[in-house]
């Protein structure tokens, strides 16, 4: 049996279609097709989905099959990690799950105006989700995220904090707000936000989902908004129209399953990541070192 076919079985599974398994393991929806229904084959007699309008569910034969198709997916991906682990070569993609925020401060110190860099033959590869990737299966080599896991065979460093505060465009009166959408109103910015509005009176002017949105609102005028330091700072056209606030500093934690922190790509970016924080520290923390009236730059 093929483990290729194993792996397409659960990943229909669980996505509940030929199309979101496609995504999630990134092959075509004709492959994810030819596959299954190789795996199907194996077994004879009835298929083990019913093919519904809205997508595919697993049938009573195909329940019965997937304690046992999971515990080869455990078993064939503990074997991909600790092979991973066991190969010294500094080269290959690390895949890093995380926030927009944390993404977009990594993908800038790419640059190479960091002191500490990556080594050449290392691709890192940021994948923007407030989802936690599942790193047993994977999904992701290792996570940034604002807190630890409760469980899990992982290893978990503490990388840094982020300051968070209000700005708005140089030399404008910003009299609304910026803020996330109705969906994401239980996002911690966006509740105080919120007390901000209710507390002053002021209008909301824009809800966006993503911080790059808030943004540029914020850069043409349209309104404050609470932005990290890190990027408000840095920004020539804004300034900051209050301090830090500590309700909103973002902490953030390395994490990795611990099959793979001793894979050398991985501990390669894990103290690369590191390193970061530390270079970094006071700008992260929104206490730049600069002389009145000129802007840092990471």
């Amino acid at each position: 049996m093929d483990w290729d076919d194993v792996r397409v079985f659960l990943a229909v599974a669980r996505q509940g279609s030929m199309r979101g398994a496609g995504r999630s393991l990134g092959l075509s929806q004709p492959t994810i097709a030819r596959r299954l229904a190789a795996f199907e084959a194996t077994f004879g007699g009835p298929t083990l989905f019913d093919r519904l309008p809205d997508g595919l569910r697993l049938n009573a034969a195909g329940e019965q099959l997937v304690p046992a198709a999971e515990s080869v997916e455990a078993a064939a991906l503990t074997l991909e990690r600790r092979r991973a682990a066991a190969s010294p070569v500094l080269s290959g993609t690390v895949r890093v799950a995380t926030g927009e925020c944390a993404a977009g401060f990594l993908a800038r110190c790419l640059s190479g105006s960091a002191t500490t860099s990556l080594p050449s033959g290392i691709t890192l590869e940021l994948v923007e989700s407030r989802q936690t990737a599942n790193l047993a299966r994977r999904e992701a080599d290792m996570a940034l995220r604002h807190q630890p896991p409760d469980s899990g065979d992982f290893y978990v460093s503490r990388a840094g904090t982020f300051a968070v505060a209000i700005y708005g465009r140089r030399g404008v009166t910003a009299d609304a707000w910026v803020t996330y959408t109705e969906e994401q109103a239980h996002y911690e910015p966006a509740r105080w936000v919120q007390r901000q509005v209710e507390e002053t009176g002021m209008k909301v002017a824009l809800r966006a989902s993503s911080m790059l949105m808030h943004l540029e609102a914020i850069r043409a005028g349209t309104g404050r908004g609470v932005l990290p330091c890190y990027v408000g700072d840095g920004h020539p056209l804004l300034e900051r129209l209050s301090a830090p606030i500590p309700e909103l500093a973002a902490e953030y934690w390395i994490i990795v399953h611990r099959d793979l922190r001793r894979a050398a790509c991985v501990r390669a970016v894990i103290d690369w990541v590191k390193a970061l924080f530390a270079e970094h520290r006071a700008v992260l923390a929104g206490v730049p070192e600069r002389a009145p009236g000129q802007h840092m730059a990471i």
